[in-house]
């Protein structure tokens, strides 16, 4: 799912930064076979006499039909309809944008930082080519330059949150923490809701897995302790120690976590996750509830 139309959170694409090319030709071997078996579906069929002719059609009408494809799960067809589009005097900026969306989508990210780059060439101020900038250069594994392009769109628009939790997590790639910790809380403030899923707490099932994914798990059950969001928290931590971090160490300096130093529930997690990293499951325990006196 798009965030704001056309805007790419780092939370969107979920796979790798890098691609060898013995990978990327088996995407596009595997895309067009995929766009084969697609074009002998009854939604294709019955969608097919409908698209506009590409040499006659009008740019915002062959536009249309690329977003309609797009929207129905159909990227190969819609990038032909953009370049389409272009051919005919689209708007560039606008279709170089939208074309570089679909490119990441097809695990394209290459391609798709060249047509953002492009755009931001005629629009140099815009916001949200930033962000996606920022996205593409994330997919490759280039944590510094995807940093500064989120915060130039953070600069030019400091009231869109995926811009914030998208810096967050460029933060988090170069172990900056603090700075982290601070744009995921402003990501929030501006939306609760902006790592969809359930809540805030969510973030995992749509973000690019960082490279210490126990650590970022920890940070993140750290944020929700700051939001007083204890569920969250458990849940966290409880990923952190399952990617075999050692949750109980930071703990116990960390302000954030005082009131849960003695808490039965952590030493209960972190049993659970060593049994579960050496496959011994029999020793795991449910997590107790917390004492009706404890803090």
């Amino acid at each position: 799912m798009i965030g704001p139309r056309w805007m790419i959170p780092v939370l969107l694409i979920a796979f790798g930064t890098t691609a060898t090319a013995q990978s990327a030709a088996k995407l596009a071997v595997d895309a067009a076979a995929d766009r084969a078996e697609r074009h002998q579906t009854a939604e294709w069929l019955s969608l097919a006499p409908h698209l506009p002719d590409p040499e006659a059609g009008t740019a915002q009408a062959l536009e249309t039909a690329a977003d309609v494809m797009r929207a129905r799960r159909m990227p190969e067809d819609a990038l032909d309809y953009y370049h389409f589009a272009l051919k005919r005097g689209g708007d560039e900026p606008t279709l170089d944008n939208r074309i570089g969306v679909t490119l990441l989508e097809l695990r394209r990210p290459t391609e798709a930082r060249a047509y953002f780059k492009r755009a931001l060439l005629l629009k140099p101020k815009d916001a949200q080519e930033w962000n996606n900038l920022g996205a593409a250069e994330y997919v490759l594994g280039n944590y510094r330059a995807a940093l500064e392009d989120y915060l130039r769109a953070v600069k030019l628009d400091r009231k869109t949150a995926v811009f914030h939790s998208n810096l967050g997590t460029a933060y988090f790639e170069v172990k900056d923490y603090d700075s982290a910790r601070a744009q995921l809380q402003k990501a929030i403030r501006l939306d609760p809701n902006v790592f969809q899923g359930n809540g805030w707490a969510g973030v995992e099932a749509h973000v690019l897995s960082p490279t210490d994914h126990g650590r970022f798990c920890y940070e993140m059950a750290k944020l929700a302790a700051e939001q007083h969001d204890e569920a969250g928290m458990l849940r966290w931590l409880a990923r952190s120690s399952e990617g075999g971090f050692d949750v109980q160490t930071p703990m116990s300096g960390d302000k954030a976590f005082y009131p849960y130093r003695k808490d039965p529930r952590i030493a209960v997690i972190v049993r659970n996750a060593k049994a579960m990293r050496s496959g011994q499951l029999a020793d795991a325990r449910p997590v107790p509830p917390l004492p009706a006196n404890a803090p």
